[in-house]
């Protein structure tokens, strides 16, 4: 019983839509009427700049962060902490607050892993960071890092096999969510990144 509280605690707190919270208090704008319609911390990097859309990066890792510990020091077990991670992933994607309407759960990835396994995630923000400064596109870095995590943490940390499953199935939830990104790649019509968080 813990266990699924646990998880159930971990969807709701990545359903907390801190994209929107941020954007609505500091702009009293709706940042899912703006740029793609996405909570995530790109798209109001996009529309409402630099500052909050660090701030939404940093409070939906933490999420990640949180369920992932919570998972820990109630349950005590890796399994349970790797469905945990999968649980807040899924939170963010689909947020009851929202009408299931959410973002492609990147940050809470992030953050998930960074208590998972940290050395093959940083390894895999290096080629995300690459990705992106070659091409230009945040949505390819995200594709790209997400297909090679579940390798980084199988060569990296040679975990128990659940981890690296978690890992497969987090990388693939994360290409899932961007398949409309993928689609506008394939067009030629995806968003450049600039530094200063405005569309080109």
């Amino acid at each position: 019983m813990t266990a699924i509280l646990v998880l159930a605690a971990a969807y709701l707190i990545g359903g907390i839509p801190f994209g929107y919270i941020v954007v609505r208090l500091a702009t009293g704008r709706d940042i899912r009427s703006s740029g793609s319609g996405n909570i995530g911390a790109t798209n109001v990097l996009r529309t409402a700049g630099r500052g909050l859309g660090v701030l939404t990066l940093l409070l939906d890792i933490v999420k990640g962060v949180a369920a992932v510990w919570l998972a820990e020091r109630f349950t005590g077990s890796e399994l349970w902490m790797c469905a945990a991670a999968l649980a807040v992933m899924i939170g963010h994607a689909w947020p009851a607050m929202l009408k299931f309407k959410g973002g492609k759960a990147v940050a809470c990835l992030l953050g998930a892993f960074l208590y998972l396994a940290p050395v093959p995630l940083l390894a895999t923000v290096g080629v995300f960071v690459v990705t992106v400064a070659a091409s230009r596109f945040i949505s390819l870095g995200s594709i790209v890092a997400a297909g090679l995590f579940p390798l980084a943490v199988f060569l990296i940390e040679h975990p128990q096999w659940y981890v690296t499953a978690t890992a497969a199935a987090a990388g693939a939830f994360v290409i899932y969510r961007h398949r409309a990104n993928i689609e506008r790649l394939r067009a030629g019509t995806e968003n450049v990144f600039t530094p200063g968080g405005r569309r080109r």
